[in-house]
């Protein structure tokens, strides 16, 4: 089965794990103090054009968002993110374990704006009770954002520039950063981030490495105790020179470029691709997340043959579904895909008539004796719907807050094990509470 689920669901880029093997003999010093870490810190450094930004290497994202946080705010101060931000949504209240809130502010579309910064800032300081409240002490924004979408030379600026008049701390997650980076359109360069913003991190995890990320320290210094910090969140490697020697690679002959311009092709021809099979876009990513509209049917079908992430569910019962490429995605991943898009809408389509048939035909038998005469007088699309609200019961149950998240093509839910029918009701109202209370326990 191929998936499209996320882009860390491979190993490791080849390049780096030769370099691994080549280097598994040799003895270096422990917690990043290595020629490996050395040599990539003078790559990145290189590769931002800021020859005095001080860099670290941690582990994994989650770890790093919070050892950041924590380390550049000040007991009782909070960060200023969009709702919908990785912070806020998908790492399971890290931030505030540390003592800080998340100050969330709605985004349409998952950017963050100044002018929402600014007014946030001018409301909260017209507030006289102000110092009774939580204070914002830093901006946080992810580039590319949950949906896919790059920050442009202007929008970043203009977050900069309104950080500086409130006299906070600009800080961008970089989890998919190659990824934003290699995108169609975009102006947004390494040097530019670099130049401006407090603090950002290089993602490896998503883009090729085995794991590790590289924080960048550009326009302010770290703060004091900052490897101390890091210790502290559990974030500190003993074998150090392993995430050195992968960044090391990594930018070396710009294979974090290259790898990440590969996954944004890939990405852009499977787009082509859902458009040939008229799937509905749910927003146009230019990056290696794109995000489609399917009925429950059609995602059903589909998961038959393809995995990929059930985002969130709309008011009309339609799916927003999430498909990943990657550095590792390849043509044949690609023509796996057509295939089933060929296959899967109208296999979809003849799946829901067949089942409707058969609900139809067991309504008919429950009015009596009237046999098929009798079926002609059930409402069909009663029947229909209640075909459709069956098979996107699943999605419906699920817990979400801003979106939720289904591995679709996985085996959570049988999908062959039979279902009650409009004749059980009761006794499916009784499983679906049976399987609830399981869920939560």
């Amino acid at each position: 089965m191929v998936s499209f689920e996320s882009d860390y669901n491979n190993g490791v880029q080849p390049e780096i794990l030769h370099r691994l093997f080549d280097t598994n003999d040799e003895q270096t010093s422990g917690y990043g103090n290595d020629p490996y870490c050395e040599q990539a810190k003078e790559k990145i450094r290189h590769a931002c054009q800021m020859g005095n930004a001080e860099i670290y290497f941690l582990i994994g994202g989650t770890q790093t968002n919070t050892t950041m946080i924590d380390a550049l705010l000040a007991p009782g101060e909070g960060v200023i993110a969009a709702d919908t931000a990785h912070i806020n949504v998908h790492e399971a209240g890290a931030v505030e374990a540390f003592g800080h809130k998340v100050l969330a502010l709605p985004s349409a579309d998952t950017k963050l704006t100044a002018q929402q910064v600014a007014d946030y800032m001018d409301r909260f300081l017209a507030d006289p009770s102000h110092e009774h409240e939580v204070q914002p002490g830093m901006i946080y924004i992810t580039l590319p954002t949950e949906m896919g979408l790059v920050y442009s030379q202007e929008e970043l600026g203009a977050l900069y520039d309104a950080a500086r008049r409130y006299h906070l701390a600009l800080y961008v997650d970089g989890a998919r950063l190659g990824y934003g980076l290699a995108a169609d359109g975009t102006d947004m360069t390494l040097p530019y981030l670099a130049h401006h913003c407090d603090a950002f991190y290089i993602g490896g995890t998503k883009v090729g490495a085995m794991f590790g990320e590289a924080v960048v320290f550009s326009q302010q210094r770290p703060p004091r105790g900052f490897f101390t910090t890091i210790k502290r969140h559990g974030a500190l490697l003993a074998k150090g020179r392993m995430l050195g020697l992968q960044f090391d690679t990594l930018f070396t002959e710009d294979l974090y470029g290259r790898i990440s311009r590969h996954a944004i092709d890939m990405a852009m021809r499977m787009k082509a691709l859902f458009r040939k099979y008229g799937i509905k876009l749910a927003i146009d990513s230019p990056t290696n997340q794109q995000f489609v509209i399917l009925s429950p049917e059609q995602q059903q079908q589909l998961a038959k043959d393809i995995i990929f992430e059930v985002w969130e569910q709309s008011a009309d019962k339609q799916l927003v579904c999430r498909f990943v490429t990657s550095w590792a995605t390849t043509d044949e991943d690609l023509t796996a895909l057509e295939h089933a898009l060929a296959n899967g809408p109208d296999a979809a389509e003849e799946e829901a008539k067949k089942k409707a048939a058969e609900n139809s035909a067991r309504a008919a038998a429950a009015v009596g004796d009237g046999g098929a005469e009798e079926t002609k007088d059930v409402d069909a699309d009663a029947v229909r719907k209640a075909a459709e609200a069956e098979a996107a019961q699943q999605h419906a149950q699920a817990p979400r807050g801003s979106n939720y998240i289904i591995m679709a093509g996985y085996p959570q839910i049988d999908h062959d094990k039979p279902k009650p029918t409009i004749e059980t009701d009761e006794e499916y109202k009784k499983l679906l509470k049976a399987e609830q209370q399981r869920f939560f326990q």
